[in-house]
């Protein structure tokens, strides 16, 4: 590496750092209030169905508006749509730290939800502008690592403030969060989708290009196998109120049981990934990431019917599911959005739209009916682990029969730019 490419580095990872902390945005609004629904429902009298609304509100708004966001990054620019969605985000917060009933706290999570996806998804758009090849996908899994420790460490902050205060003091929390994050972006965040490069600002032209793109088999089969991929995780993760406190005898305070090693996991496959880049192809990371998912459910469903139970073999399912996300994740996201190099902030939206959907659905309808045991939430990760991987096989074999890395989208513009 050249003297000019070192000093290069530096400011390089720095961007990748601040966009992954900007993606931790949605985990922290998801999971921090975990541990505050029983004072919730205490003091506003909401029983545990309405207080799941609290989590699955949010995520139908958020999968609605992303498919916003994206076309907007592609048409005015990266900040705008970054800086514009955190300021509004810390608003809604403010909103639902001062909520006075269960109804207006839900519209204030509705409205959380519209606004959240600005920074998280032109995020992943911004890595793809910057980088490419296997450059993309150690980028990528750097931020995939980073934000891997939200979900830990979410539910634990949510503990702590609840130590000394209220639950309203996470509201407060995610504020005066998205305040700091919008004050260091403002100063640090380059514009990388420059005006040469920009679609029209049009309704037309914008819901043209969503339009298209969810017309291309490709996308839809890629679509398909992230939102079953993360799915899986997902299971667990909106059920985490019931494992930790139903299921495991746990306080509220002890959601780290659960999250620590699940994101450790995760964190571990992200670095592989990125560690691992341009070594090995994108099938077999493919195929370990849903490999682990499936051997580590069934070996959670053969302790359990060995009478294995309680700590910690009742995380070997949840914890193995979080490291084939990890390993599938950044590859299947640099295949999506290197599908259209031109309306990558559009197919990130579709993305998140999609995997956002399929959550709500999961937290709002699946969960409540699965959650009384750990052996139906594991059946229910097992199922979507299998679903992503067919649909990836699908893919692969209609696609590119003998697919080893991403195409690169530097032969159609110019990467690696900053």
């Amino acid at each position: 590496m050249t003297t000019e490419a070192r000093r290069d580095e530096g400011p390089r990872h720095g961007l990748v750092f601040l966009l992954a902390a900007l993606t931790m945005i949605g985990p922290f609004a998801v999971d921090t209030i975990f541990p505050g629904f029983p004072q919730v429902g205490a003091e506003l009298g909401a029983d545990p169905v309405a207080l799941q609304q609290i989590l699955s509100v949010y995520l139908v708004s958020f999968a609605v508006m992303s498919l916003v966001h994206g076309p907007l990054s592609d048409a005015m620019g990266r900040r705008p749509v970054i800086l514009g969605g955190l300021g509004l985000f810390a608003l809604t917060s403010v909103w639902c730290a001062v909520a006075p009933s269960m109804p207006l706290l839900l519209v204030g999570r509705a409205l959380q939800g519209l606004v959240a996806g600005g920074g998280m998804i032109v995020a992943r758009t911004v890595v793809r502008d910057v980088f490419s090849g296997d450059r993309a996908q150690r980028a990528m899994s750097q931020m995939s690592m980073i934000f891997g420790v939200a979900p830990a460490l979410a539910p634990i902050v949510g503990g702590w403030l609840l130590g000394w205060s209220t639950w309203r003091s996470v509201f407060w929390f995610l504020a005066v969060f998205a305040v700091v994050l919008f004050l260091a972006l403002l100063f640090l965040l380059p514009e990388t989708h420059p005006p040469a490069r920009r679609t029209p600002l049009q309704v037309r032209a914008l819901a043209g290009a969503l339009r298209d793109a969810v017309r291309d088999p490709g996308v839809r089969r890629l679509l398909g196998v992230s939102s079953f991929n993360f799915a899986a995780l997902f299971t667990y993760i909106s059920a985490a109120p019931a494992i930790v406190v139903t299921i495991l005898h746990l306080g509220p305070g002890d959601f780290g049981w659960l999250f620590v090693p699940v994101v450790t996991a995760m964190i571990f496959g992200s670095w592989l990934t990125g560690r691992l880049a341009g070594r090995i192809s994108s099938a077999t990371f493919i195929a370990l990431g849903f490999g682990c998912a499936v051997v580590g459910a069934v070996i959670g469903l053969a302790l359990d019917a060995w009478g294995v139970v309680g700590l910690p073999w009742a995380l070997v399912a949840p914890t193995t599911a979080g490291l084939g996300i990890a390993l599938v994740f950044p590859i299947v996201t640099l295949a999506l959005l290197d599908l259209r190099p031109r309306h990558r902030g559009t197919l990130s939206s579709a993305q998140s739209c999609a995997n956002t959907l399929l959550n709500a659905v999961i937290a709002g309808a699946i969960v409540p009916l699965v959650n009384g045991s750990l052996v139906t939430l594991t059946l229910t990760a097992l199922a979507f682990s299998l679903l992503g991987w067919a649909v990836w096989e699908w893919h692969r074999r209609v696609a590119h029969p003998r697919l080893e890395t991403p195409p690169d989208p530097g032969s159609y513009e110019p990467t690696d730019r900053m």
